[in-house]
């Protein structure tokens, strides 16, 4: 056996005194033993019903398919942190697959991002070396963890394979439109057809015929779930690409480089994943999620019911829309507000200021068109979050003029960033008695304030949003005053209908799904633009559409400030690749390919159905696959169907959850999936934190070279610092390795350690000083078992006494209960409880076998590799990955006597141990026999006694 060079003496020492002794180097040994014989033996395999990996007898058993969110494969690696919820995970994995279940358990990569085309651009290493690099790396961390993943089914978005078949799952969305009577997609040739037959008017009334084939593609694109449309982007010159909200800080700057962000209107591709609001909203109750993620879908989604409004405006063809939740507040609108890339702005802008102008309404320019201009200058370097969370009301005055309907009143009509383009219409009815935002523009800009609901008695605020009776708010035809808020929404939404100025509608938060990013390491899109300026699918002999090498992954240079620059995609460099000649179906013409690439969540939002079928080169998955792993269970009703349990962070609980269940909704609606939910249950993991550290200039140092001195302070390089606690990771450099573990400890004791110190679903600190006490556990589990000199077996055949036999079923159940319930901290502490016992009971003469075997298969789960290793000592041949796992005899669950404590006037004063089926007389007379209770009534009797079965007696004298 191997001496560590890096020990120390006595640690030698031992060592060769004790060469069996279970340390981090006979740990290493075993784990990276079991690991290579798993993957040699396709330990877990998991069988399929149908194709190149069917086993109709193991997959008749059971199916369990358990999914951990899909990691990104940095250039860091894995830190501590990350595997808790792989770890959780695999654990049940292992249980369920002990007990005769059929697990499906993978791993792969959401390998297309940023942050490796941001270091091709820097390095000029292709971004798909990086990747694989990165990958190979996770690849090897996570082996080392013992991870039970069939590693057959991996897969990574960046394998030309894979997104081969993403290209191929937008050209079915690409291709389906969302039929509002029949609330689904179809086809979109069937749309076609309806619009041919005379069943769907055309949208000016001419017939189908009429429609030269250009106008018919426009109809028919203006449909489709996958378009065009000119939009709303987070520009950034710096990085020369389009950002995702969620990649823009709230100061408006780019999350990565620091770039000032802007607001442009750009062509783009969408998702109209609006048109599955009720849908997405409606079928989260048919989910087992935390109801803490179910309610952020539901905000995110801002399903509200209200009216729409129309405000004409003097000189305008088209009146100003607007929708509020609040139309019993119509007489209450003093102004409204146009977001600054509404496209009536223009419109209804005039070219010289209406006489007498307030001069805080002109942002001191000679004219609105000129003050209009400026302001969206300004407007555009604000990101969203920024103009929504500005308590600064900036805004300025277009010039004209609206006339609410309600009471004919010429209001104002400005323009201002606190309102946006991508929520509701774009255009709102202030009403400032009633809001508070509206409230404070209203002060900054000398506008009325008119209270039209009134407010609570003792209210001395500003503006008033609770309920109460209307006020102020009646005109010659209707009367709201005195109407509670909901009879008078009522009210007012038919008076409106009845004369043509608004409705009753339904609106929701949410917005389509902006599909287009300007970068290169991405999926290609599989569509190209004809002379008519107009996309064409490509058909699906031609997928994939593999991205081209190019010489420069680097953007257009462009000046950070400069926010009128155009987006050039690298992909726009690859001439012969864009410019092509393609046979779409009309004959062999000149194309451009689309020079865009699809954002990261498009990998993510299907990967889990490759899993399945990985290797099928005929279909993304076969159907009798994936209705076996993810279909209806049909003894549930309402049942969704999806993956049975879907671990990972609660960041992900909108937008990654929300495109896949979109995506799914779809693939449903064309047959392609038997599932209507992608994922039926969801458990979110809690993180791992750990302290922090930074210097005088505020600036984060290496924690683990941080010095804690004698007086309880802390320094690094002789200086002290401040520490602090957060979430571990690289900006504050507090990151431990699970490398640096294994490698201090094993693979075992790290698995131990993560799942001991708290509830899965609670963030739990790290300390790396007590990781040795997990360590512990199994170096007394396996001097139990192994003489740690000779490495002989100390097992006898011995029978067990009855305490031990009691102790071990009770084991058994509650480690059952445990497991399946995901209490793996509970689980381990009694499995320690067990381990002190046997210690106790037979450290000197060696463990029962019947005892022996059933502690190793109860620790397979938490513990593979040592358990393995046990059982193999033990005389198996096998792995016992598959079980069996102990079953309790119920014999030793029943508990024979019952200890009383015996309060005397409220204080405990003796106890009693009776038999468990003792009757409460019983109870009474063993309780007045105690010698306590008798020394206390000194021969008189108790004016009262009190017995609470199974619990306590109560003697008062």
């Amino acid at each position: 056996m191997s001496t560590d060079t890096s020990a120390t003496a006595p640690e030698r020492a031992e060592a060769e005194a004790l060469p069996y002794r279970y340390g981090a180097a006979l740990a290493g040994a075993i784990e990276r033993r079991w690991q290579d014989r798993w993957e040699a033996e396709g330990t877990f395999h998991a069988p399929n019903p149908s194709g190149p990996w069917a086993d109709p007898a193991a997959s008749s058993a059971e199916k369990v398919y358990l999914l951990d969110m899909f990691p990104y494969p940095s250039g860091s690696g894995l830190h501590v942190g990350h595997p808790l919820g792989f770890i959780g995970t695999d654990v049940l994995g292992r249980y369920l697959r002990m007990n005769g279940r059929n697990v499906l358990h993978a791993m792969g990569f959401d390998a297309f991002g940023l942050p490796a085309e941001q270091y091709a651009v820097q390095t000029g290493t292709h971004p798909r070396k990086t990747t694989e690099d990165n990958i190979q790396r996770y690849k090897a961390q996570l082996r080392q963890l013992g991870l039970a993943h069939d590693e057959r089914r991996s897969v990574a978005t960046t394998d030309v394979e894979f997104y081969r078949w993403t290209q191929w799952i937008f050209l079915q969305i690409y291709s389906a439109w969302y039929d509002e009577a029949q609330q689904k997609a179809r086809p979109i040739a069937e749309l076609e057809a309806e619009f041919a037959a005379g069943d769907r008017p055309t949208p000016d009334g001419r017939a189908w015929a009429e429609l030269s084939p250009v106008e018919r593609r426009r109809v028919v694109d203006g449909h489709r779930l996958a378009y065009i449309s000119e939009a709303p982007v987070n520009w950034c010159p710096g990085l020369g690409t389009v950002l995702a909200n969620e990649e823009v800080t709230a100061d408006g700057r780019s999350e990565r480089g620091n770039f000032p962000v802007f607001r442009r209107s750009l062509k783009q591709w969408m998702m109209r994943i609006t048109a599955y609001s009720d849908r997405l909203a409606a079928d989260l109750d048919r989910l087992d999620w935390p109801e803490s993620v179910k309610a952020m879908q539901r905000n995110w989604i801002g399903r509200s019911e209200g009216a729409r409004v129309r405000f004409p405006v003097a000189g305008a063809d088209s009146p100003i829309e607007v929708f509020t939740t609040r139309p019993d507040t119509l007489f209450g609108a003093t102004y409204m507000v146009l977001a600054p890339e509404h496209p009536l702005v223009d419109a209804i802008t005039p070219d010289a200021w209406p006489r007498g102008v307030d001069d805080r309404w002109t942002g001191g320019a000679a004219a609105p068109r000129e003050a209009v201009e400026a302001y969206r200058e300004a407007a555009s370097r604000k990101s969203e979050l920024d103009r929504q969370e500005n308590r600064e009301k900036t805004g300025v005055f277009t010039g004209a003029y609206a006339t609410n309907p309600v009471n004919g009143e010429r209001i104002p009509v400005f323009v201002a960033d606190y309102v946006l383009m991508g929520y509701g219409t774009g255009a709102i009815m202030a009403v400032p008695a009633q809001d508070q935002r509206d409230w404070d523009f209203a002060t900054a800009f000398g506008l009325p304030i008119v209270r039209t609901v009134q407010p609570a008695e003792g209210f001395d605020g500003e503006a008033f949003t609770g309920d109460g009776p209307a006020i102020n708010s009646a005109n010659a035809e209707i009367s709201l005053n005195g109407l509670g808020v909901a009879e008078a929404k009522r009210a007012i939404s038919d008076w409106l209908a009845a004369r043509g100025d608004g409705e009753a509608v339904v609106q929701y938060k949410l917005r389509d799904w902006l599909f287009s990013r300007q970068r290169y390491w991405g999926e290609p899109f599989p569509v190209a633009w004809d002379t008519d300026g107009l996309p064409v699918a490509l058909p699906e002999d031609q997928l994939p559409v593999v991205l081209p090498e190019i010489d420069d992954y680097s953007p257009k240079t462009y000046d950070p400030d400069a926010a009128d620059t155009e987006p050039e995609p690298p992909l726009s460099r690859a001439e012969e690749w864009v410019a092509v000649d393609l046979d779409l179906g009309d004959g062999t013409q000149r194309y451009r390919r689309e020079t865009n690439t699809m954002p990261q969540w498009a990998g993510s939002c299907w990967y889990y159905l490759r899993y399945l079928d990985p290797q099928n080169a005929e279909r993304f998955v076969d159907p009798e696959v994936e209705k076996y792993w993810l279909g209806k269970d049909p003894s549930r009703p309402g049942d969704p169907g999806g993956v049975d349990l879907y671990v990972g962070g609660v960041e992900h609980a909108v937008l990654h959850l929300l495109y896949a269940r979109f995506w799914h909704k779809v693939l449903y609606d064309l047959g392609h999936v038997s599932s209507e939910e992608p994922f039926r249950r969801l458990f979110n993991q809690g993180y791992i934190q750990a302290f922090a550290y930074t210097d005088a200039r505020g600036a984060y140092v290496p924690a683990e070279e941080v010095v804690e001195d004698a007086d309880g302070g802390f320094t690094w390089n002789n200086q002290p610092v401040n520490r602090e606690y957060g979430k571990m990771g690289k900006s504050l450099r507090n990151v431990v390795t699970p490398d640096e573990m294994c490698e201090r400890y094993g693979a075992d004791t790290f698995r131990l350690y993560e799942m001991s110190t708290g509830p899965m679903e609670v963030s739990r600190p790290w300390s790396t000083r007590d990781v040795v006490g997990s360590q512990r556990f199994l170096q007394r589990v396996w001097r139990n078992l192994v003489d740690e000199r000779t490495g002989e077996l100390r097992v006898t055949d011995a029978e067990p006494d009855v305490d031990t036999l009691r102790a071990l079923h009770r084991t058994i159940a509650a480690v059952h209960a445990d497991y399946a319930a995901m209490h793996y901290n509970t689980a381990a502490a009694k499995l320690i409880e067990l381990n002190n016992h046997l210690t106790k009971a037979y450290g000197s003469t060696g463990v029962p076998r019947s005892v022996a075997e059933p502690l190793v298969l109860m620790m397979a789960p938490l513990t593979p590799h040592i358990a393995e290793e046990l059982w193999s000592v033990l005389g198996h041949d096998g792995s016992l990955a598959h079980g069996p796992f102990p079953v309790a005899d119920e014999r030793y669950l029943v508990v024979d006597t019952v200890e009383y404590p015996i309060q005397i006037n409220g204080k405990v004063r003796s106890r009693i141990t009776v038999a468990a089926d003792a009757t409460r007389e019983q109870v009474q007379a063993a309780a007045l026999a105690d010698e306590k209770v008798v020394a206390a009534l000194d021969g008189g009797e108790p004016r009262k006694l009190i017995v609470v079965p199974g619990r306590l007696v109560n003697v008062v004298i």
